[in-house]
């Protein structure tokens, strides 16, 4: 990648290294293939790459983004794709094989991602998965989801959960948020997040791109990854859900390698080590929105 270099604390760095998987043509941004490869295309050449993960696409329209990359992309590296398969993924399985075989070296699907609300139905869907992908799969968080995310670690599979929309009865309260992110450290199980997660803090936003939109309570993404960093440490179910409603942008600092919660120090080591094995990933459908937030707040 052709990419401006800038400097970031290493425990943020840590924290949001490749965070944000860009869904620009997902809601509420819904841009078109075009539009949204192109947007792609220039935040991999942005002083804030880093911070850029894989660009999500229903399996279906996987030509259609190679038609779109193909006159965009500029750099040696593979473009790293997340596919939205199916809930019966048989037929998606050939053609997400065929097309890393056509598009090897330039493109590569690295990771599939559906959505089953069963035992049984997770267990079937990763049945007919290709494991040499990652594969997520997104769970009710209510009622208790422990039956669920056990199946996953059955099956070494990762979840999925779904942190807002477009809609305020899309947002779980910050105790099942909570209670999900817990089980996922305790039981060893990755998880990214889905929807919802557009802003570094907690707060009231418009639910929308629209200018008559209704505002709703969001989490923040900060939040969300600094309660999954003291989850993997043992926090208790009340220090996630505090985490998970600060709305206080001092309560977070980041002094070089030390990510500080309030009273809760925790070193770039234990922070990068949450990211591989327990918190992946968020999805966004904006990558500026969530990085212009963080220079606003200076820390960026």
């Amino acid at each position: 990648m052709n990419v401006r270099t800038t400097s970031v604390a290493p425990a943020l760095r840590a924290l949001l290294d490749g965070v944000v998987d860009y869904a620009g043509l997902f809601p509420p941004a819904t841009l078109s293939m075009q539009d949204a490869v192109a947007e792609f295309a220039q935040q991999r050449r942005s002083r804030d790459a880093w911070m850029l993960g894989r660009f999500v696409l229903p399996v279906a329209r996987l030509e259609e983004f190679a038609s779109a990359a193909a006159v965009l992309k500029e750099d040696d590296e593979p473009w790293p794709l997340s596919a939205l398969v199916s809930a019966d993924p048989v037929g998606d399985v050939e053609t997400l094989r065929a097309f890393n075989a056509a598009h090897r070296g330039r493109l590569v699907v690295q990771s599939a991602e559906l959505g089953a609300a069963t035992v049984d139905a997770i267990a079937w869907a990763l049945s007919q998965l290709d494991r040499a992908l990652e594969c997520f799969v997104e769970i009710p968080l209510d009622p208790d989801p422990r039956p669920l995310v056990e199946t996953l670690r059955r099956h070494d599979a990762r979840a999925k959960a779904r942190t807002g929309g477009v809609a305020a009865e899309a947002f779980p309260s910050a105790d099942v948020l909570a209670r999900f992110i817990g089980l996922c450290a305790e039981l060893h199980v990755p998880f990214k997040a889905t929807a919802g997660l557009h802003h570094p803090l907690r707060g009231e936003h418009r639910l929308t791109y629209e200018g008559d939109s209704a505002f709703g309570t969001m989490f923040g993404f900060l939040n969300v990854f600094c309660a999954a960093v003291l989850a993997q440490t043992g926090a208790d179910r009340a220090t996630l859900v505090a985490v998970l409603e600060e709305r206080d942008p001092a309560a977070f600092s980041f002094d070089h390698d030390i990510l500080r919660w309030r009273d809760h120090p925790l070193d770039a080591g234990q922070v990068a080590a949450t990211r591989h094995e327990l918190a992946r990933s968020f999805g966004s459908c904006s990558f500026r929105e969530p990085v212009d937030d963080l220079h606003r707040l200076g820390l960026l």
